[in-house]
């Protein structure tokens, strides 16, 4: 997809034709995991009578004119700010359907032990309790779990916590809720999500409309070839330990129930600390494309160390009249 030149934004939904022609700033933040889509917007209330009002759904689509906009989804309005010097509207909408009221609990905190079941059984039947449509792909379906304990806890946080353990993700997004694979990134139709390409122009520099920024942290610690899981074998009374790849191994504290789990455990955490060392943080033009758990391609015009697959965990794309549209993305690097 060709970028234009011209940015674009839209609300949509409850009060959009109030909001799009007084419209500040704004600012949409995509994350990994349980954190929420997040939509902050500013807007002009000089001489407006009333307020948008809580629990109100507003949608964004975001583009260029030239290439037309694109869906980044819907979100329940959740707080909103006056300001009387200048007059102006500070409002934040999150995209799981939160409410003053939270009368499914999505918010409290439970204890409760769960199993014999599945990873997809389990993630559908807390999705579901809080109104979401559950969505699961089917490498992380059938994966057994008989037992597990949920100690104080969010629903969506202990399930967050137990897709970790197989280097899976979960999503909120709308009315659906995902569970996917790490950095095996699929459109909620299941259509597979092209890379996004970036590229470098030759002139760039900060005063320039396509001016790009990176910088790579690398994190100092010993680059583990192996990971061993411990499970407890009942009909032995003895504990066992299950290795994956080979020495220097990580020992994970947290035991599991059988081999099959240990193993599965094992090999999500290798692929896992295979590629966490490397992060790169990036400011660029806003682009509609880049999305949370996408995957980022950085082309031959980047120096030979950046180039290459990146997972993005974090985006956030803002527009004001000052920057413009632009887009900040925190990835890291994906094992090749």
């Amino acid at each position: 997809m060709a970028m234009g030149f011209t940015p674009t934004v839209e609300i949509y939904g409850a009060n959009g034709a109030l909001i799009n022609p007084r419209l500040m700033q704004w600012k949409h933040t995509d994350a990994a995991g349980i954190e929420s889509d997040r939509l902050e917007l500013t807007i002009n209330i000089e001489g407006l009578e009333g307020l948008p009002s809580l629990g109100g759904k507003i949608g964004l689509r975001v583009g260029y004119l030239e290439s037309g906009l694109v869906e980044k989804g819907e979100f329940v309005i959740t707080q909103r700010t006056p300001y009387l010097f200048p007059m102006r509207l500070a409002i934040v909408a999150t995209a799981a359907p939160f409410s003053v009221a939270d009368q499914s609990g999505y918010r409290q905190r439970r204890s409760a032990s769960h199993g014999p079941t599945t990873l997809g059984a389990l993630f559908r039947q807390l999705a579901t309790r809080h109104g979401f449509s559950p969505r699961v792909a089917p490498a992380l379906d059938g994966i057994s779990i008989p037992h597990i304990d949920q100690s104080n806890e969010t629903d969506m946080g202990f399930i967050t916590r137990l897709a970790r353990r197989y280097n899976a993700v979960t999503k909120p997004v709308n009315e659906l809720y995902v569970l996917a694979e790490s950095g095996q990134v699929k459109s909620l139709s299941g259509q597979q999500l092209p890379d996004v390409r970036l590229s470098i122009t030759d002139d760039n520099r900060p005063s320039e409309q396509a001016f790009i920024s990176a910088r790579i942290d690398e994190q100092a610690r010993a680059k583990y070839q192996g990971c061993r899981v411990s499970w407890w074998d009942a009909a032995a009374s003895r504990q066992r330990v299950v290795e994956v790849g080979i020495a220097p191994f990580k020992t994970l504290r947290q035991r599991s129930q059988n081999a099959d789990e240990a193993r599965a455990v094992a090999e999500g955490e290798l692929r896992r600390v295979g590629r966490e060392g490397l992060t790169i943080a990036i400011d660029c033009p806003g682009n509609p494309l880049l999305s949370a758990e996408g995957l980022l391609l950085l082309d031959e015009t980047w120096p030979g160390y950046m180039q290459g697959r990146w997972s993005i965990d974090k985006v956030t794309h803002s527009g004001d009249p000052t920057a413009g549209y632009r887009s900040s993305i925190m990835a890291r690097g994906l094992a090749s």
